[in-house]
């Protein structure tokens, strides 16, 4: 069985999101004897973002590619192939300026791929990434849950619930971890993420 951590906090050691999607890591470790586990810093290596000439490379216009761009598409077609290849996803999703890192969203741009991992038929859209499980690590500076007055302005995760479902993937957890900029919050927030990992394993 197949991990893959992907981390997306341009914070390093700092960051809340990268301690706690190792700590997600470790409690997999413990549940799945045996597991390997593949990893992916956006941060480190980031992927370029879509252009025109990733669309051109995959369609096979016959186009020659500068290097670069060559090396970018062979990462792209990387990361689809570890993504498709893990059982289990997990995903480091700070909330920067209300939503995902752009570093990660290149990551999903990678995976989000037409006859890969999602199709359109007679009935609509089908995810071909079904049987995964995804565990989203989500944390941001102040207080966006339903219950708060800030829950409009999250367009983390339901993003990323949405676009994992619309690749057929049902089996998701969000571990979170909000109002860490507020010291009153930070502790016991970070706390509960911990309780709620320990429940994974």
């Amino acid at each position: 069985m197949q991990l893959l951590h992907v981390d997306s906090s341009m914070f390093g050691a700092n960051s809340a999101s990268r301690q706690l999607t190792a700590d997600v890591v470790e409690a997999e470790r413990r549940r799945v004897p045996g597991l390997k586990v593949v990893y992916r810093d956006l941060a480190a290596e980031p992927l370029g973002h879509i252009s025109g000439g990733h669309l051109g490379a995959a369609q096979g216009t016959g186009l020659e590619l500068p290097p670069e761009l060559q090396r970018d598409v062979a990462l792209g077609q990387a990361a689809l192939a570890e993504f498709l290849a893990s059982d289990i996803v997990v995903v480091g999703a700070p909330m920067y300026n209300f939503t995902i890192p752009s570093q990660l969203k290149s990551w999903i741009d990678r995976i989000t791929v037409a006859g890969q991992t999602f199709k359109y038929g007679p009935e609509g859209v089908q995810g071909l990434a079904g049987g995964k499980k995804v565990v989203i690590v989500s944390t941001r500076g102040g207080l966006y849950g339903a219950e708060t007055p800030g829950a409009s302005l999250d367009h983390q995760e339901p993003y990323l619930r949405n676009l994992f479902g619309f690749l057929g993937i049902t089996d998701i957890t969000v571990v979170r971890a909000e109002g860490l900029a507020m010291s009153d919050h930070r502790a016991a927030s970070m706390d509960a993420a911990h309780s709620a990992i320990a429940a994974l394993a």
